[in-house]
């Protein structure tokens, strides 16, 4: 069993296809064929097979891939050896677009600084998404915002409590009750389902029997705020994300008698024999800026 015939089953599960393994890792496709047929001769079963066209994993695939990922971590520590306090490589990290535009970039940007070695290759997807994304290994850490975790086979820091807020445009009403009256036009303005905030707020108001609001759904938290800001209805944000346009008056915090859960950040690693000094300076760095992030103690509730 060869080290590369590993790397290419790791890939083809990554990307989800032999043509964009074949592109990734510079070989022909026939070669990621042969090195695919190669390890389903030895193992002795097929890892992949088609339904509706698409490559799915079989029940061998998925068996295999938490032993290859120990087996490619380990040949990666028996390489490092002579140097394993250098920090180089790729780091692939996941991140809901609310913690990426709040507090990610300066840290992004102090790690990229510290450690130029590194290729940092960031994705953004829901939070169900990015633990999806690290625990199948096309991550290799996941940040979430979410209420209390309890993940098996990762590694957990729960960070920071996030507050969360509706916001108004400046004309909108002061308190959230406005919003409840009956035949009241307002939209919930929000992001795309799956979205823990949104399913948090959703979830409240099935719970408490408050009727459910007519629901524009955008793309984008700035396209969300943009739109709140125009008059068109309320939101429900972290206060992270909207404390800039709050302080300068661009929206408005609605005040509320509701009790919503509360919710955290979150970062996730893969638990794993050996982890890589780039995700160990990576995890290092969030604990630290996101820990001693901004005092939100004068949010009003």
């Amino acid at each position: 069993m060869e080290i590369r015939h590993l790397v290419t089953f790791q890939t083809i599960v990554e990307v989800g296809s032999y043509t964009g393994a074949a592109s990734q890792l510079g070989y022909t496709q026939s070669t990621i064929t042969a090195h695919i047929q190669s390890l389903e001769e030895e193992i002795g079963g097929e890892l992949f097979t088609y339904e509706k066209r698409q490559l799915k994993l079989t029940h061998l695939g998925r068996e295999l891939i938490p032993l290859a990922e120990d087996l490619l971590a380990t040949h990666d520590q028996i390489k490092s050896i002579r140097s394993e306090q250098e920090v180089k490589g790729i780091l692939r990290v996941a991140a809901p677009e609310s913690l990426t535009i709040s507090r990610l970039s300066p840290i992004i940007k102090e790690y990229s600084s510290k450690y130029p070695q590194v290729q940092f290759i960031l994705t953004n997807g829901t939070c169900e998404q990015n633990q999806v994304d690290l625990i199948s290994g096309r991550v290799d850490v996941a940040l979430m915002v979410y209420p209390e975790l309890h993940p098996e086979k990762c590694i957990h820091y729960q960070l920071i409590e996030e507050k969360i807020v509706l916001v108004s445009s400046n004309d909108g009403p002061e308190h959230f009750d406005a919003y409840k009256l009956e035949n009241n036009p307002t939209f919930f303005i929000t992001n795309e389902e799956g979205c823990s905030y949104r399913t948090m707020f959703e979830k409240h108001l099935v719970k408490h029997d408050i009727p459910p609001f007519q629901t524009m759904e955008l793309w984008s938290i700035e396209a969300i705020k943009q739109t709140v800001m125009s008059g068109l209805g309320f939101s429900f944000l972290p206060y992270m994300t909207v404390k800039e346009d709050v302080e300068r008056g661009k929206l408005k915090i609605v005040s509320h008698s509701e009790q919503f859960d509360p919710l955290y950040s979150h970062m996730l690693i893969k638990k794993k024999k050996w982890l890589s000094p780039a995700v160990k300076a990576f995890s290092e760095l969030v604990i630290k800026s996101i820990s001693v992030s901004e005092n939100e103690s004068d949010l009003i509730h």
